[in-house]
């Protein structure tokens, strides 16, 4: 089997090239074979096969090429004997197939074979030119748009960046034949590429043909100045030049007065990191007319100076030259940051050069540095560097050397001008437990597995925390881990994290950034401690601090860049559990008690005005909304303008929402009222536990309110979610307390609502004929209210009930006249349902066609709607009828589909789906 990307995209199998469908289907696979093994989410892949303006389908599109690609693969299966498939994981869909069968991740791991610098040059060598020769073409040739255009420049990068490596080892192998013969055909196809040219030159060269190497710089000089209007570059120019004079590029190097090693112990039980590991190996292997600087930055206690040394000792032997380190001190808690002329006085010192040789000034200093550095290969660690004005005087200028900066912030000056950025973040829980057992072995960590796993939460994964966890562990080595994850539970903030030694205290290191901060970017991040995550939107962090919205992400961007916060994704900020307890402590040592109120206020009054605007456009609302409480002065809501914002603006903060409604007792109308306004989110999203969570909160504020419609409203909901999850007996007692409620407030469409509910349970019952009763009940109450939209919905479930009792006509003409009461309205869900119950008795009667066009139409108006549960189970009613009418494929699509849904909502309702789809498969 041979799953090919470079040129057209291919997939042959025991010798025939299998059709991969249409090329929106080959984007589709393509899109998940460019990532194997790793997940690919939906949105990615929309991203891929559409770009920025997906149609509103696209979704769904994607789900048919998915059941398509899926139904290939079975016959690959079939073909190769080898199970492949696509599986839905939680982090996306994951192409399961060997990668060693994909034309590109074979070259990508014969290139990692031709940079591994502990293996032989002849074996480096000959792995390159094995992957060169898998070279087809330009990686999927016959796909458009940016993502396939981005693919193919970077592998187009990766070919060349494999080809100067392979000659370069040919060369040192004394074999410049090979490359005069393989190099002129890759430098035609890449004109401009500087590096192919030397390595042919000095290869032509190497082989006595000086002559011809002086010919091919003349032309490539010719072509530079056609194409770009350039000269060739230095490095060019200089070989250039040796070969004209006679001289063996690149020229005798005058060896190092001094071979400094100044790097400081590597850290013991250091583990983990291996992507940022891989990636400072790439960037030291890189070819670039400059040095190479890193920029690795993160927030305090990251371990930031353990990857930065941890690296250097490994990669030492690549600098022959030595290996320079100073501490800049740039967030000591002294406030004395080194000053660069110490810096630089310091390395000429290491690098020999006698006092009196060193010069008064600077600018001096610095270019007696990078003289001394010009034609060395030298590692510079720059550890915990103020700015990128600390640095700029220690960077080399020659191309030998590679630089590693460490800083809380981001330097991005230093960025701007070319250095790598390299964040490093918090360790993910399988580094976490690996630097435990480094620290306190295998034995302690293998007997409590969960305790150890408890003191990572607790420790929010933060190695500087995790460090002064393990210590006290191995100082104790009778201390049971369970004994220690409790005394962390149980302490008060930062508390159990002291330490003698400011360095190893985490609120005495979060404390060196903070105090570096502008007064007002301090106080923002103050109130983050009061701020209930797991994250907050730019917006939200302007009412937080009752500040304009400009003013508000000025002053974010200063916290994001000195690394007190995280941007995980554009416009949402977060911070650890340990900064957010310190934030916590900050705001209650120095914020007023009304201060802390009036910020909770404003945050809360924002969250809350949002979600009722957002609401508002999920669709209309069949009961009066009730009055919100107003905003306080300094809070904004959001703008939301349509549908598909209000729904993005639930999804981004559900979960924080979810946070907001454990608020203080002090809070409790503004925590109905954000129930009131996310419970049909909630709903509509299969997000039941959490409603159920939101509504017993909700009830809870209503009691101690003493609003009965309040606590009405609570209770029908929550009946509702027990009702979901089988609890029949509870919902029951649930909506007989709204009914009672609403009685004594004397409000006829909460009683309406009630029994409309109590109608839905006792069908879930079957008793079908009471049922109707409360739903003729509920048509009543509603008509006596004048409330259309309740009538509407209990006229289609008076129509649902008789269909369920046999009189189907009778069914159509109720379901009907809701029909055309929902579309006058607006009502999407409630005409939704009402085309489902028409379908229903349209499949009763043997109609199969109009019950087919009914599921039809229900399901086009709640795709747009957005209610993901009820489309995944309109979908399965009609794949249920397609699979009765004997239309298989048909069927297994829709399932397919419904599957995808229900299994990205982590819904029960999936295994279902799941068993019909094997019995299709198997039979």
């Amino acid at each position: 089997m041979e799953f090919l990307l470079f040129g057209e995209v291919q997939l042959r199998v025991a010798g025939q090239r299998l059709d991969v469908g249409t090329p929106r289907q080959e984007a589709v696979l393509a899109a998940l074979a460019v990532d194997v093994p790793r997940p690919v989410p939906m949105e990615t892949l929309i991203d891929r096969v559409w770009g920025e303006n997906p149609p509103e389908e696209a979704r769904n599109v994607v789900y048919s090429h998915l059941s398509r690609i899926r139904r290939l693969l079975d016959r690959v299966t079939e073909l190769a004997g080898t199970p492949v498939g696509v599986t839905r994981k939680t982090a996306g869909y994951v192409l399961e197939i060997d990668p060693a069968v994909v034309d590109l991740h074979r070259f990508a791991h014969l290139v990692d074979q031709g940079n591994d610098h502990h293996a032989t040059d002849a074996d480096r060598a000959a792995a390159l030119s094995e992957a060169l020769r898998g070279w087809r073409g330009a990686p999927l040739a016959g796909l458009h748009g940016d993502w396939a255009e981005r693919v193919r420049t970077t592998w187009h990068h990766r070919r060349l960046d494999a080809a100067v490596s392979w000659g370069e080892l040919e060369l040192r192998l004394g074999r410049p034949g090979a490359v005069i013969a393989a190099l002129p055909e890759l430098a035609a196809e890449y004109p401009l590429a500087e590096p192919l040219e030397a390595l042919l030159m000095r290869a032509l060269h190497a082989a006595g043909r000086a002559a011809e190497a002086v010919e091919r710089y003349a032309a490539v000089r010719t072509r530079l100045a056609d194409a770009l209007g350039t000269d060739p570059g230095a490095e060019l120019r200089a070989l250039h030049g040796d070969i004209l004079r006679g001289e063996l590029p690149p020229g005798p190097r005058a060896a190092p007065a001094a071979t400094p090693a100044q790097l400081p112990p590597d850290t013991p039980g250091f583990a983990g990191r291996e992507r940022a590991l891989r990636r400072l190996d790439e960037i030291k292997s890189e070819r670039s007319p400059a040095p190479r600087i890193v920029v690795l930055s993160g927030t305090a206690g990251v371990g930031k100076t353990a990857l930065a040394l941890h690296w250097a000792h490994a990669a030492a032997g690549d600098f022959p030259d030595g290996q320079l380190y100073v501490n800049l001190r740039g967030f000591d808690p002294t406030g004395s940051p080194v000053a660069p002329a110490d810096a630089v006085r310091g390395f000429l010192e290491a690098l020999d050069v006698p006092d009196d040789r060193i010069p008064r000034t600077l600018d001096a200093q610095a270019g007696l540095y990078r003289t001394l550095l010009a034609n060395r290969r030298a590692l510079v660690v720059l550890d915990n560097a103020r700015d990128a004005g600390q640095v700029r005087p220690l960077l080399p200028g020659a191309p030998g050397s590679v630089v590693l900066v460490t800083s809380r912030d981001q330097l991005t000056g230093l960025v701007t001008a070319g250095a790598h950025p390299l964040a490093v973040d918090l360790l993910d829980t399988a580094e976490a437990r690996a630097v435990l057992r480094r620290r306190i072995g295998t034995d302690r960590i293998a007997a409590e597995p969960a305790a150890a796993d408890e003191i990572i939460g607790l420790c929010a994964h933060l190695p500087l925390a995790l460090a002064v966890v393990a210590a006290r562990a191995a100082i104790h080595p009778g201390f049971g881990l369970a004994v220690l994850a409790g005394q962390l539970r149980d302490a008060r903030g930062l508390d159990e994290f002291a330490a003698a030694d400011p360095a190893t205290d985490p609120r005495a290191v979060f404390s060196w950034s903070y105090l570096r901060l502008d007064p007002a970017a301090a106080r923002l991040f103050r109130l983050f401690g009061l701020h209930p995550g797991p994250d907050i939107a730019a917006p939200a962090a302007a009412s937080l601090a009752g500040l304009p919205a400009g003013r508000a992400r000025a002053l974010l961007t200063e916290l994001a860049h000195a690394h007190l916060i995280a941007e995980p994704v554009p416009g949402r900020y977060t911070l650890h559990d340990l900064l957010r307890a310190y934030a916590g402590e900050l705001a209650h040592e120095e914020e007023s008690p009304a201060g802390r109120e009036a910020a909770v206020h404003r945050m809360l009054g924002h969250y809350a005005h949002t979600a009722y605007l957002a609401d508002g456009f999920l669709d209309p609302r069949l009961e009066v909304p009730p009055e919100l409480t107003p905003l306080p002065a300094g809070a904004e809501p959001e703008r939301i303008t349509d549908h598909r914002r209000a729904l993005a603006w639930f999804e981004g903060e559900h979960r924080v929402l979810l946070q907001a409604v454990r608020a203080e007792v002090a809070f409790d109308a503004r925590v109905w009222e954000l129930a009131w306004s996310m419970q049909r989110f909630l709903d509509m999203r299969g997000y039941w536990h959490d409603e159920n969570g939101v509504l017993v909160a909700a009830l809870a504020a209503a009691r101690r309110l003493g609003d009965k419609r309040k606590q009405a409203f609570a209770h029908l909901q929550l009946g509702v979610t027990h009702a979901r999850f089988g609890r029949h007996t509870e919902a029951g007692d649930d909506f007989q307390a709204a009914l009672t409620l609403y009685g004594a407030s004397a409000d006829v469409v909460g009683q309406a609502y009630a029994h409309r509910q109590f109608a839905w349970l006792l069908d879930k019952q079957g008793a079908v004929a009471n049922a109707l009763a409360h739903a003729e009940q509920a048509l009543e109450l509603f008509r006596a209210a004048g409330h259309q939209a309740g009538q509407a919905t209990a006229l289609n479930a008076v129509g649902w009930f008789h269909t369920l009792l046999g009189a189907h006509a009778t069914a159509i003409e109720h379901c009907q006249r809701a029909l055309d009461l929902q579309t006058l309205l607006g009502d999407q869900m409630g005409a939704t349902q009402s085309w489902h119950s028409i379908g229903y008795a349209h499949k009763q009667l043997g109609d199969h066609s109009r019950a087919i066009a009914c599921y039809e139409r229900a399901l086009e108006i709640v795709h747009r709607n957005g209610n993901l549960v009820t489309e995944a189970r309109v979908l399965i009613e009609l794949a249920n009828l397609r699979r009765d009418l004997g239309e298989v494929e048909a069927a297994r699509s829709g399932w397919q589909r419904a599957h995808d849904i229900l299994v990205h909502l982590a819904h029960p309702e999936a295994d279902e789906v799941l068993v019909r789809l094997a019995e299709v498969h198997h039979g």
